[in-house]
């Protein structure tokens, strides 16, 4: 089990495990093919991007088909360091989860999440996704909710 898995159970949301495989990594947009490969929907499931924010981590959680807007998130915004991601997380990149990081780090969680019953989101590995309600992601990493 995973740290993100572990966090749900403790938090005793429900939830429901979805394993894939067969995504190329070389794909120009992973997370599309991972919702490809588990018959859902891009807008369904969301990817976790870990950013510098004025030299600061954040977690922003956006939509497989939708690219983060780095202006709207901070003047000096860029996508954090590979290695600088996976220490402060806890996960390898490409299975970073919202959840269970080994250092909370400020959430954000796109608006459009809250229009689905369900999200799918890491769950702390590559070929693992965990589908849960977007509120109960929203309240188990303290996010804020925003237009990104």
């Amino acid at each position: 089990m995973t740290p993100a898995v572990e966090a749900a159970r403790r938090a005793g949301v429900a939830f429901e495990l979805h394993e894939y495989d067969g995504v190329d990594v070389a794909e120009s947009d992973y997370a599309i093919g991972v919702a490809a490969a588990l018959g859902r929907p891009a807008g369904q499931l969301f990817k976790t991007l870990v950013v510098s924010v004025d030299g600061a981590l954040c977690v922003f959680v956006v939509p497989a088909d939708r690219q983060l807007d780095l202006r709207r998130v901070g003047k000096r915004a860029q996508i954090a360091d590979r290695t600088q991601a996976e220490r402060a997380t806890g996960y390898v990149a490409g299975g970073i989860s919202p959840l269970g990081q080994r250092k909370r780090l400020p959430t954000t969680v796109d608006a459009s999440a809250l229009d689905w019953e369900t999200i799918l989101v890491s769950a702390g590995r590559r070929g693992l996704q965990i589908e849960l309600r977007p509120q109960d992601l929203v309240a188990l990493t303290d996010a804020a909710v925003a237009e990104l």
